[in-house]
């Protein structure tokens, strides 16, 4: 005697993805199937269940879409910044103006309390080498910072540049930008009170914007 085979739920899942048209042949079947709520009210048709998970997916459509769109806007506003802080630069016509113009608008633009720029290679104004950017770098975080192919976001690593910063300052999150043109000659350390304001998985390409913006202002005043 012949068994008739066992139909299981993934026979009937691919006869209707096969067959699209069943519901629109049957439509009688649509008016007495009923299915649990996603809500947990009792039952709703197939037709209703079908129109809630439209629903859904609209919702969640209009949800990553407004999260785009704040996204955009938020790169937007920091593009401005950075095209602002570009051009307070350019209007810089001394070394010390333009360190300040720096520090003031990270500060102030970019809401980032505590910054610190060191430069190890010799100025072209020997004047110039009594700024605190030209204060001694232990070797240790000079090396460390030559390594770097991107910024560094995260918890402070262990090296010593708390002095940067002032006194009494303890920071929490740090993003570390090395300054070079063909060879690296300094480091731009931004941070914050804030244990999240930079963390690693956060995206480097505004920093390194910064980064190759304040080292192309710098090189004019440094020996490379």
């Amino acid at each position: 005697m012949d068994i008739a085979p066992q139909i299981t739920e993934a026979h009937v899942k691919n006869y209707l993805n096969q067959n699209p048209q069943f519901f629109e042949n049957h439509p009688d079947l649509l008016a007495i199937m009923f299915l649990p709520s996603p809500h947990g009210n009792g039952t709703v048709s197939l037709a209703e269940r079908q129109q809630l998970a439209q629903r859904e997916k609209i919702r969640a459509i209009e949800q990553k879409f407004s999260e785009l769109l704040r996204n955009a806007q938020e790169n937007d506003l920091i593009s401005q910044k950075i095209h602002q802080l570009c051009l307070s630069l350019i209007g810089c016509e001394s070394f010390d103006e333009k360190i300040n113009k720096i520090i003031f608008s990270l500060s102030d633009d970019f809401q980032i309390p505590y910054t610190g720029i060191r430069i190890w290679t010799d100025a072209m104004n020997s004047e110039h080498m009594n700024h605190d950017v030209f204060k001694t770098v232990d070797i240790e975080l000079k090396n460390w910072a030559e390594s770097l192919i991107e910024p560094y976001c995260g918890n402070k690593p262990g090296l010593d540049f708390n002095s940067w910063f002032g006194e009494n300052s303890i920071p929490k999150s740090f993003a570390l930008i090395t300054l070079r043109t063909d060879k690296t000659f300094g480091l731009l350390a931004m941070a914050s009170d804030q244990d999240h304001r930079f963390y690693p998985e956060m995206g480097t390409l505004y920093l390194k914007r910064i980064g190759e913006l304040i080292s192309a202002s710098l090189s004019k005043y440094i020996l490379l």
